[in-house]
């Protein structure tokens, strides 16, 4: 009796290294997910006054940006200026707060105050006009600038 011939269509098993890559693939995308939750829990543990530092910088920015974005386009109406200068008068109150760890830096505390000086000089004589709002935005700027230069 003849031996049976295996058929073309038969299927050869898997090779030995596909099977690695297979189990290497899936490794990676489970520690990729474990990854991810354990960030995420380290991320769940901060609360408010771990992001107030970096909150308060951000609002800082976009009324800066609102300003500038204002004095680049040309419309500078007294009262959306003056919504921006307020809110910067506001969050300049909250600097020390933000962080305590230079609230005793006389460095700091002077940044702190001229940014205030600044603001305050800009709200007692609203800007009109966008070269007024330019001369209050460089004033503030100039602050923040200098801040960021002698303490970071």
């Amino acid at each position: 009796m003849p031996t049976p011939e295996p058929s073309s269509s038969a299927r050869t098993p898997p090779s030995a290294a596909a099977r690695y890559a297979v189990v290497f693939v899936l490794g990676l995308v489970v520690g990729v997910f474990a990854l991810v939750v354990v960030l995420r829990a380290l991320e769940s543990r901060r609360d408010w006054q771990d992001h107030y530092p970096g909150a308060l910088m951000r609002l800082y920015q976009a009324h800066m940006a609102g300003l500038q974005t204002a004095i680049d386009t040309g419309r500078c109406p007294s009262a959306d200026s003056t919504a921006h200068l307020r809110a910067l008068r506001l969050l300049s109150d909250d600097l020390e707060p933000a962080f305590p760890e230079l609230r005793d830096h006389r460095g700091f505390s002077a940044h702190a105050d001229a940014a205030r000086r600044a603001l305050d000089t800009a709200l007692a004589t609203p800007p009109s006009d966008c070269a007024e709002l330019r001369v209050a935005v460089d004033a503030v700027g100039e602050t923040c600038s200098g801040c960021h230069r002698d303490l970071r």
